[in-house]
């Protein structure tokens, strides 16, 4: 009985069941790593140093009574007369002298989005922003924080956010400060602080200052 030409050396049965062993790991890892969604890459103001200044909407009104807006006209969401009175009053807060304890910020941010959204964190900044001549960014909403922190990480330096208490850990959540020493859980029940985060070399630091602008601030 004749005979086919000689197998070549390493490329019987044997040799074919030694490769598919090997490149079984290999295909399931690739069939695997197709099903992940890439890691995003971080962008650029992820890395860069930051001094992001909160404050809280000036005083609402109490219970049972309306704001006014600014023609001077009661509507709800809008700031008490006292409220009205801090944002006229919030510029001083960042004179334009060197050395000032607050710098003068080169982007302001404030909680609104959709129309009818409260309207009491723009009315805080509004006053400040036409002295800066820089326009009031109200394009995002509370409960929409991380796009907003990554507008303002993204924003001229120093940002200034006027935002509503109960979004603040939201928003620091999302800069990725929440672990900084020192930083309160939440929001106090107070209208007249200054909270500025400072990032260097990716490190972030907390200082809690005092407004001292109206009569009565503590």
């Amino acid at each position: 009985m004749s005979q086919g030409p000689p197998t070549p050396a390493g490329s019987g049965p044997r040799r074919r069941t030694v490769l598919a062993a090997a490149l079984a790991p290999l295909t399931v890892a690739g069939c695997a790593g197709e099903q992940r969604p890439p890691t995003p890459r971080p962008g650029p103001e992820a890395a860069k140093d930051a001094l992001v200044m909160l404050i809280r909407h000036a005083e609402k009104p109490y219970a049972g009574d309306t704001g006014e807006d600014d023609e001077g006209n009661e509507t709800p969401g809008s700031l008490a007369v006292r409220g009205l009175r801090r944002a006229q009053e919030l510029p001083a807060l960042f004179p334009p002298a060197k050395g000032a304890v607050l710098p003068r910020p080169g982007a302001v941010f404030a909680a609104g989005g959709k129309p009818g959204a409260p309207a009491r964190c723009r009315q805080t900044v509004e006053t400040l922003a036409t002295a800066l001549g820089t326009p009031v960014r109200a394009e995002f909403a509370v409960g929409a924080e991380p796009a907003l922190a990554g507008a303002v990480l993204a924003a001229r330096m120093p940002v200034l956010v006027c935002w509503e208490h109960q979004g603040m850990p939201r928003l620091i959540r999302s800069l990725g400060a929440q672990n900084v020493l020192g930083l309160p859980a939440a929001w106090p029940d107070r209208y007249d602080l200054v909270w500025t985060l400072t990032r260097r070399q990716g490190i972030w630091t907390f200082r809690e200052l005092p407004q001292h602008l109206l009569h009565g601030d503590a």
